[in-house]
């Protein structure tokens, strides 16, 4: 039975490892060590301001996800 916990528990905790990455917000400079970009996310919102969020690999090939404020993708208005 005590086993039975502990292999539950690893199970657990591997899943838990396994989870994307918490985007961390942008300041303004911070020094960025991006390889290459994976994936960039821009919410609609018109001219108004949203959060995006960009996942990147690192020099290390560590993924990273940061979140930051710029124009909706959706702004036609020149």
């Amino acid at each position: 039975m005590k086993n039975l916990f502990w292999i539950a528990g690893l199970s657990l905790f591997t899943q838990l490892a396994n989870a994307a990455p918490q985007a961390a917000p942008y300041q303004y400079g911070d020094e960025l060590d991006i390889a290459k970009v994976i994936s960039m996310e821009v919410p609609n919102g018109g001219c108004s301001v949203v959060e995006a969020k960009m996942t990147y690999l690192d020099s290390k090939g560590e993924t990273h996800v940061m979140s930051y404020l710029r124009q909706g993708a959706d702004c036609n208005d020149h």
